[in-house]
């Protein structure tokens, strides 16, 4: 647990942070389509919600990216 925690308080590459950047915004549209407060189609819905995950995965992956890997 302790390495996780080390991992994402390291020094992240650029690159990896304009992909969380983009996870992120990904993650904020599919959790908007999610929350639309009309009713939407189902394929909609159902799109907003793998958005939504694959932009919280992305997120996650891109800020336990480090610098200095020596482990």
């Amino acid at each position: 647990m302790k390495k996780i925690i080390r991992r994402a308080s390291a020094p992240t590459p650029k690159f990896f942070k304009v992909l969380r950047n983009v996870g992120l915004a990904l993650a904020a549209v599919g959790g908007t389509i999610l929350a639309a407060p009309i009713t939407l189609p189902v394929i909609v819905t159902t799109i907003g919600g793998y958005v939504a995950v694959a932009g919280g995965v992305l997120s996650a992956a891109s800020q336990l990216s480090t610098i200095d890997d020596s482990e």
